[in-house]
């Protein structure tokens, strides 16, 4: 199927947040967006738990969080979502662990973490969660893997990580969860690894190019890894540099392809949105060279082989949380100065929009 081209994107302003919000986690379940949590135009984590409803276009308040929280990490078991660690109020990390029944309209608190995390990956596999990492507190990063069985209500450890992180990016690939970048304290990471869940084993790949943070990351249908723009760590005594550099990885070939073999993005950018709409690498919002935050959305034409401007977001934002539901991107909340209320879609215009 051909890809849209770039005049069929369009974003439609859908109504906005109650108020402004940030660090906020997004989850689908049955089709239907939920927001938990986030911090609010003080900064503080919140306990406020809301469901967008696009037949009558308004977001509704459900019960809010047992314990509030920012940043937190969260997996779809079924029809029920799994919260995990974060911040609290305090500005501390949290072990508190939390499951909501999407049928029921209830919270319960489940078994907590063995020690307080927070920036910690999570992943769902067979109706188990796998989290990956995090920042405990004493701003340490850890190597930690661990995986929650619903039923039980059991936390396992599992064979840790080579390399202690947190805000890594994951991806699960059949029976393979890899893991790529984050943090250590202030220091990121290269490192890249996978592990086998059925030799429940870790192997290193090969190092990511270069370091950098605030990434747009995905992962295509076809297996390779899009390690797109973001803020790259200058030297002892350079600055740090935004950046529009594409890097790849092929999890067939089990290595990155030349710098030749990729395209660089229009716009240097951190802190974005970054989805696959329709077999589009898109990107949008975001900071950049510019003092003020960008609104401007570019979408890669694999064709074409080339980077194309789509039409600009109404909001210009960074620290945007997003979500694709239906092969539509939702972008809620983030910051322009301060935490935004807005929403937008972006959809294909051959589409009807609900």
């Amino acid at each position: 199927m051909a890809v849209p081209a770039a005049h069929e994107f369009h974003w439609q302003n859908l109504a906005r947040l109650s108020s402004g919000r940030v660090y906020h986690s997004l989850a689908e379940v049955g089709g239907q967006l939920y927001m938990l949590g986030g911090c609010d135009a003080t900064g503080r984590a919140t306990t406020c738990m809301e469901l967008y409803c696009p037949e009558v276009d308004q977001w509704v308040s459900l019960p809010p969080m047992p314990t509030a929280r920012a940043g937190a990490a969260v997996a779809v078991l079924g029809k029920q979502l799994l919260v995990v660690g974060g911040v609290g109020k305090e500005q501390h990390p949290l072990k508190a662990v939390e499951v909501y029944n999407t049928e029921e309209g209830k919270w319960r608190k489940r078994s907590s973490l063995r020690e307080e995390l927070m920036g910690l990956a999570i992943t769902v596999k067979d109706g188990r969660a796998f989290a990956v990492g995090g920042m405990g507190a004493d701003l340490l990063p850890r190597s930690v893997l661990q995986q929650y069985d619903l039923r039980k209500d059991v936390w396992a450890l599992l064979p840790p990580m080579p390399t202690p992180r947190y805000d890594a990016s994951i991806c699960l690939q059949g029976s393979k969860i890899y893991v790529a970048g984050g943090r250590q304290c202030k220091r990121l990471v290269k490192a890249f690894e996978v592990f086998d869940m059925d030799s429940r084993t870790w192997s290193s790949l090969p190092s990511m190019p270069c370091k950098r943070s605030y990434s747009g990351v995905l992962w295509d249908n076809t297996g390779r890894l899009c390690w797109l723009g973001g803020l790259r760590q200058g030297g002892i005594h350079q600055s740090s540099k935004f950046t529009k550099n594409v890097s790849i990885f092929d999890t067939n070939q089990g290595s990155w392809l030349k710098s030749e073999e990729t395209v660089s993005m229009k716009t240097k950018r951190a802190d974005f949105v970054a989805a696959i709409v329709r077999g589009r690498m898109v990107v949008a919002g975001g900071l950049g060279h510019q003092p003020s935050v960008l609104d401007t959305v570019e979408a890669f034409h694999p064709e074409k082989r080339k980077w194309e401007s789509l039409a600009p977001m109404a909001t210009p934002r960074c620290s945007a949380s997003s979500i694709m539901i239906r092969d539509r991107l939702l972008v809620v909340g983030g910051v322009n100065q301060i935490p935004s209320s807005a929403h937008e879609i972006l959809y294909v215009k051959e589409e009807e929009v609900v």
